[in-house]
């Protein structure tokens, strides 16, 4: 977006509304692309196998992510600060994401057991631990495209070819007998690297080669340096969405691993529709920062906290209602029905988290310390919610350790969702003094749609499983989406849905906004 763009009335309401509209796009072609793979992994691998796979993959990707040094988020100010050429800028992070990835790496293929609790693993599923590399190098490409409005590569390399390439692999090497055991690791590493070069040649082609970079140790130890509150923030807030499955392997079985992993998968496709607005919003808020316009950085986390809210809202209800069912696609027998509990709990997780993850989206930028300090708490408080509740279910009596398991996944969900809710409640009190405006995602509407949504979905629920997807999911968006149209979105949120906005366009919203 240009200067003169982002001066006109509404033109950053607009940026925004074209990068999430772009990504939102990419959220659809991820769930397109996911679900097959978790049919796959559940029809063909099992709840075991899922959960020996998903145990190495919280390592694999905390790790990758600390080795990008927080670059996801931090590299768009360095870009708008530096005064180097920005080929050569990118150039020292991706040294350092290289660097440190290959020594985690290392580090975990020789020491395995953290990456597998239940000690079972193969030769083959040691090797995941290559993937780190290629995620670390992929998350700041991706954020270097991000700075120049670029979100299509995302939506190209995260949304299209890792997902499919993930999916169509795990049903390939499943029947191939001397990797189909480890099946899922492989297809895993595969598809970071085939998201890795979908994402270098747009990069290449916007960025060039550094030139005449040479790298200096000063300029990257304090690149390092001021990176580290926001690599440990990105750590910390990743953390909190895989320290229940850490916790529950400590106190649970794979199988148990293995059914919440399956359910915190669905409860994920809609946490992608806060990170379709990440990339864009980033540069947004700095260019704004640079020149002290707090009130529309307000607008903006508020405007884009809605969208993300009111979506989340409406996909948790539709996946949460007919959450038996959905359940029951993924395995053979109602394997994983069992995690229908778990799954309603993650959902409403996603949506409380959202004001956390808009006000931090600024955060970041104007108080990472105490930013961090909050992130820490929140992991705390959701570590010891999860620990807690563990202790309390082995003092309970289920009548079985399998349904023990089952109640345990869900407790980890439960505490998940407490802790993010305190986290959003801080951080949005938090700026809004900051900025010395208010921060509020909440509008009633958002009451009225869950009310008929929820309503619709008594009866969806009375149908037969395959009408309550086919025909009750549909149903439950429809009814939802129609009032929060017609109530709760206002001149600016239908922005998010127009291709193009004109100029006239745009000083008729600005009118619109100052008459009311």
């Amino acid at each position: 977006m240009s200067e003169a763009a982002a001066d006109k009335p509404g033109g950053d309401i607009a940026a925004l509304a074209k990068g999430g509209r772009t990504n939102f796009l990419g959220f659809l072609l991820r769930l397109a692309a996911r679900l097959p793979f978790l049919f796959i992994a559940g029809q063909l691998y099992g709840a075991e196998a899922v959960g020996r796979f998903a145990s190495a993959l919280i390592l694999v990707e905390l790790v990758a992510l600390v080795s990008s040094i927080g670059e996801k988020r931090g590299l768009a100010q360095r870009l708008v600060d530096g005064e180097e050429d920005q080929a050569q800028l990118i150039a020292d992070s991706m040294l350092v994401a290289l660097v440190f990835s290959i020594i985690g790496a290392a580090i975990l293929y020789a020491f395995p057991a953290p990456l597998f609790p239940s000690g079972e693993y193969t030769d083959l599923d040691r090797l995941i631990v290559l993937a780190i590399p290629g995620f670390a190098l992929t998350e700041i490409v991706l954020a270097a495209q991000a700075y120049k409005f670029d979100i299509a590569t995302t939506v190209r390399a995260r949304a299209v070819v890792e997902p499919w390439s993930i999916s169509i692999l795990a049903g390939v090497f499943f029947f191939i007998p001397q990797i189909s055991e480890s099946g899922l690791a492989m297809a895993y590493l595969a598809s970071i690297y085939a998201g890795l070069a979908a994402a270098l040649r747009p990069f290449f082609r916007t960025y060039g080669l550094p030139g005449s970079w040479v790298p200096n140790p000063l300029r990257i130890a304090r690149m390092i340096m001021r990176a580290l509150p926001l690599a440990v923030a990105d750590a910390i807030e990743w953390g909190t969405r895989r320290l229940d499955i850490f916790i529950l392997g400590l106190f649970a079985g794979p199988i148990a691993v293995g059914i919440y992993y399956m359910a915190q998968q669905v409860a994920s496709l809609p946490q992608k529709l806060k990170t379709s607005f990440e990339p864009i919003l980033g540069p947004v808020i700095t260019a704004k920062l640079k020149e002290k316009d707090y009130a529309a950085i307000a607008r903006q986390v508020c405007q884009v906290g809605f969208w993300i809210v009111a979506a989340q809202a409406g996909i948790a209800l539709a996946l949460g209602i007919p959450g038996e069912a959905l359940m029951g696609l993924f395995g053979n027998g109602g394997e994983f029905v069992p995690g229908t509990g778990a799954l309603a709990f993650l959902l409403a997780a996603e949506v409380v988290a959202a004001t956390a993850v808009v006000a931090e989206a600024a955060l970041i930028y104007v108080a990472r310390v105490r930013n961090l300090w909050v992130s820490i708490g929140t992991i705390v408080l959701q570590g010891l919610l999860t620990v807690g509740a563990m202790l309390l279910i082995d003092q309970l009596d289920f009548g079985s350790a399998a349904r023990a398991d089952y109640f345990r996944a869900a407790a980890a969900a439960a505490a998940l969702m407490l802790a993010l809710a305190a986290a959003s409640v801080i951080k949005a009190v938090m700026l809004s003094r900051i900025l010395q405006h208010p921060i509020n995602n909440w509008r009633w509407p958002l009451v009225w749609a869950t009310a008929a949504a929820v309503a619709v979905g008594q009866v969806v629920i009375m149908l037969p499983e395959w009408a309550e997807l086919a025909f009750g999911i549909p149903a439950i968006l429809g009814v939802y989406g129609w009032i929060i149209w017609t109530r709760g979105f206002g001149p600016e949120d239908r922005v998010l849905f127009r291709r193009r906005k004109s100029d006239d366009d745009n000083q008729a919203l600005a009118a619109e906004k100052t008459d009311t």
